[in-house]
C-alpha cells in the first residue's frame, strides 16, 4: 500500500487526536507520514493548516487523512470545508449524538472537558513520570526504596519507553537501569540493584531487532553487530 499523510489538528495538544487517530489506522496495513498540528485556535492559523494540507494533496496526488478535535466551529468550519482531504471531526461525531441524547450543551471547553488537574490520579501520574525521568538509564540510585519496578535489560531494548507509558498510563514509579560490559563480566546483578531484587523486571528484546534498532544509531559498529547483540542477550 501506498504511504499516506495523516494530519492531527487540534486546538489543544493534539494527543487526543492523535491517540484516537492512531488506534483507528492500527486496523488498516498501511503506511503514513505523520504531521501533528496542534493549537489551531485562531483562522488565520486554520487557514495556514488548510493551505499545507491542500500542498500535501497536490504534491502526493491523494487526499491526506485529517483527525480533528476543534470547539470553535469557525476554525472547524474552515478544516472540513477548504482542506482537500478525508477529514475525520472526532468531536463532532461524538459530542453532537451525546448532546441530543443527553439534552444539554457540552462545556465545548478547549484542550480538555474536565480540570484533570485536581485528580489525585493526574498528580500520581506526573510524580511517576518525574521519577522515571530521574532514574532513566540508570542516573541515580536516589529514591530505589520508593520505585514500584526496576526494569533491567540490555542498551536498547525498550527501557525507556515501557518506563514512560508505565508512568503515563498507570502512575507506576519505574526506574530502569542498562546492563554493561562490565556487569556480564560479573555475572552478578549490579550492586545497586541487589538490594531491591524484589523489584527488578528483565526485559528481552529479538537479537535480530536490537541489531537493526542499534545500526539506527550507530551503524557499522561493534555495538550494533548482530553477533554482539546476540551475546549481550545471552548473558543477560
Amino acid at each position: 500500500m501506498p504511504n499516506h499523510t495523516v494530519f492531527f489538528v487540534s486546538d489543544g495538544t493534539g494527543i487526543t487526536a492523535e491517540t484516537f487517530g492512531n488506534s483507528i489506522l492500527a486496523q488498516f496495513a498501511i503506511e503514513h507520514r505523520h504531521v501533528r498540528r496542534p493549537f489551531i485556535d485562531t483562522i488565520e492559523k486554520a487557514e495556514q493548516v488548510v493551505r499545507e494540507i491542500n500542498a500535501m494533496a497536490n504534491d502526493e496526488g491523494r487526499r491526506p487523512i485529517v483527525f480533528l478535535t476543534l470547539i470553535n466551529e469557525t476554525v472547524r468550519q474552515i478544516l472540513s470545508n477548504q482542506a482537500n482531504a478525508l477529514v475525520m471531526d472526532m468531536f463532532q461525531r461524538f459530542i453532537e449524538p451525546l448532546e441530543a441524547e443527553f439534552g444539554i450543551k457540552s462545556n465545548h471547553r478547549v484542550g480538555r472537558f474536565s480540570d484533570v488537574t485536581r485528580s489525585q490520579q493526574y498528580h500520581d501520574r506526573i510524580e511517576a513520570i518525574n521519577f522515571s525521568l530521574a532514574h532513566d538509564d540508570g542516573q541515580s540510585s536516589r529514591n530505589l526504596s520508593v520505585a514500584d519496578v526496576i526494569l533491567v535489560g540490555v542498551s536498547r531494548s525498550g527501557k525507556t519507553p515501557t518506563s514512560l507509558y508505565l508512568a503515563m498510563q498507570h502512575g507506576i514509579k519505574a526506574a530502569n537501569y542498562p546492563l554493561i560490559p562490565d556487569d556480564f563480566e560479573r555475572g552478578n546483578l549490579p550492586s545497586m540493584l541487589a538490594p531491591y531484587k524484589r523489584k527488578c523486571f528483565g526485559l528481552t528484546i529479538d537479537p535480530d531487532r536490537l541489531s537493526q534498532i542499534r545500526n539506527e544509531r550507530r551503524p557499522g559498529s561493534k555495538y550494533a553487530a548482530l553477533a554482539n547483540c546476540r551475546m549481550e542477550i545471552n548473558e543477560a
